[in-house]
């Protein structure tokens, strides 16, 4: 039989970056138009699911390499009404990625390192570009999906190469929101993509 009438020996194709793969995303968040100024949420960044649960909608773009342009969507937890564990997920994430974007050891505590962690707002996460570890999880249809749950710091023997160049370490001149990298991250799109459904696939349990 022909490679045309017999297909047992044909590849499967999953599309899916490989656990543990350490890439250099760009972030990119998709407004979803709900604000609360007393959490610090402006900007009309952030999205409300229709159970109360919000969270930033990331589309992460893979900037270099073998899987350069590849798109990953991951929802960075801010609220849910099940408890802390989302939210604190979030601020881990988000922790790591301005380590990884600011050039800053997870365990440097030095007022220029603390600085670096601050933000004004969610702006200043749109459109930064950091080293990932790619990890797999599982969408609302229990099929396999690529996720980003933790971002790799300086700290990391690979972080270097991943990133390329060296980040331009914070400057506690440049203001508590600034990020050095923010400029040259930037989207070139001037406009950002609707916001997903609510109920799009994905979703941890906790923000059903």
């Amino acid at each position: 039989m022909g490679s045309w009438n017999d297909f047992n020996d044909a590849q499967s194709n999953t599309n899916l970056i490989p656990k543990g793969t350490l890439a250099k995303v760009r972030l990119t968040i998709r407004p979803g138009g709900f604000d609360d100024a007393s959490q610090g949420w402006t900007g009309g960044y952030a999205t409300r699911g229709s159970t109360g649960a919000v969270y930033l909608n990331g589309e992460f773009t893979v900037t270099e390499g073998q899987y350069a342009r590849r798109k990953i969507f991951t929802l960075i937890g801010l609220y849910s009404p099940k408890g802390p564990d989302w939210t604190n997920m979030g601020r881990s994430l988000v922790r790591g990625m301005l380590n990884s974007a600011r050039g800053i050891s997870d365990k440097d505590m030095s007022a220029e390192a603390q600085a670096a962690r601050r933000i004004s707002g969610f702006a200043d996460l749109d459109g930064i570009e950091f080293v990932a570890r790619i990890d797999i999880g599982t969408d609302a249809s229990g099929d396999d999906k690529n996720e980003i749950r933790s971002a790799v710091t300086p700290d990391h023997r690979d972080y270097a190469q991943v990133m390329g160049t060296a980040p331009l370490q914070f400057s506690g001149n440049a203001g508590p929101g600034a990020t050095p990298q923010q400029n040259a991250a930037a989207p070139t799109s001037s406009s950002n993509p609707p916001a997903a459904n609510p109920g799009a696939p994905g979703r941890p349990s906790w923000a059903q």
